[in-house]
């Protein structure tokens, strides 16, 4: 399944499906990876999701450690990274954690390579929403359109200021 950002999964759908757990990544999916922009609404949407009886887990390939400790710390949800993602540990692990099977269980992220396929080699369902935009790495140069969806133009993005959050 795809969608465009976190907040349009309806909740209310993942419940019907028996959905008790979601693995989350971070990078391009709740924050852009240089910080300039959140997913809109994806806290709002997360606060939502736990009122309603939903456990999270962030996985989180940054290489930046304090940065998933800060976004960790402000959603209130258990983290590990790097999470070597698509390797199937880390949502092992971060299964165990949140006392879900892997189908009571979803991954959401941007990444086909790293979130959908580590989605599918733990047994989960996935869904994959747009990537926020970011300075591409040198491999999304290459590889970026069988793996990722860019963020629409016209859709409404967050403006983030992390300056003095991540100390």
């Amino acid at each position: 399944m795809k969608a465009t950002q976190i907040a349009e999964i309806d909740t209310s759908l993942l419940k019907v499906f028996d959905v008790k757990g979601i693995i989350l990544d971070l990078d391009n999916t709740i924050v852009s990876e240089d910080d300039l922009y959140l997913s809109p609404k994806a806290e709002i949407w997360i606060q939502q999701a736990k009122s309603e009886g939903i456990r999270f887990f962030i996985l989180s390939n940054g290489k930046r450690k304090h940065r998933v400790t800060y976004w960790s710390s402000r959603l209130d949800i258990a983290a590990i990274s790097p999470a070597k993602k698509p390797m199937p540990a880390n949502f092992r692990k971060a299964l165990r954690y949140m006392e879900c099977l892997p189908h009571q269980a979803i991954v959401i992220g941007d990444s086909f390579h790293t979130d959908v396929m580590g989605a599918f080699f733990s047994g989960c369902s996935s869904i994959q929403v747009c990537s926020l935009p970011h300075p591409p790495r040198w491999w999304e140069l290459i590889f970026g359109r069988w793996v990722q969806t860019p963020y629409r133009a016209l859709e409404e993005l967050w403006y983030f200021d992390s300056k003095n959050k991540y100390r």
